[in-house]
């Protein structure tokens, strides 16, 4: 359904669409929509996604933590680039999150924030692979790689 939408708007360009568009964005809509559940039968398909409270939930997450997190990490950044003050590196932090889209979340937000990238998951254990501006520690916490990230994404995605 969602591709279907997504396709309509991305063609609509102000006026009346003709027949063949619906036509084609219910074809494109098909063949994604067959094509994800042969691939991975383990999926499954829900309306938990579209509950409000997770949406809710998803908001306060956005607009709190995560928005309070890239702001401090966007000054940590441009201090650390003034100053020099710069020692990268690849660290592996273990999330435990085991859910595909709680690590896809987690992975997501870290990349988004500057100083961070998650450069690989290995998503039989959780564990990802953070590349780090400043790696103070081989073993870190996640509370020093990410804050409060992995239990918002448990709490997102449970």
């Amino acid at each position: 359904m969602l591709t279907f939408i997504t396709y309509l708007l991305l063609s609509w360009s102000g006026e009346a669409l003709p027949a063949y568009e619906y036509a084609i964005a219910l074809l494109v809509a098909a063949i994604l929509y067959l094509s994800l559940g042969r691939k991975n039968r383990s999926r499954r398909y829900g309306w938990e996604g579209l509950s409000p409270k997770r949406w809710g939930l998803f908001i306060c997450y956005f607009f709190g933590p995560f928005l309070w997190a890239l702001i401090r990490a966007n000054i940590d950044v441009a201090l650390r680039i003034v100053t020099g003050r710069v020692k990268p590196g690849i660290v592996k932090v273990s999330s435990g999150l085991k859910s595909g889209l709680g690590q896809t979340v987690l992975a997501d937000s870290i990349t988004l924030t500057p100083g961070t990238m998650t450069v690989d998951i290995d998503p039989e254990n959780g564990d990802l692979y953070v590349h780090w501006i400043n790696v103070t520690d081989v073993r870190p916490t996640e509370e020093m790689i990410y804050g409060s990230f992995g239990a918002w994404a448990r709490r997102l995605t449970q």
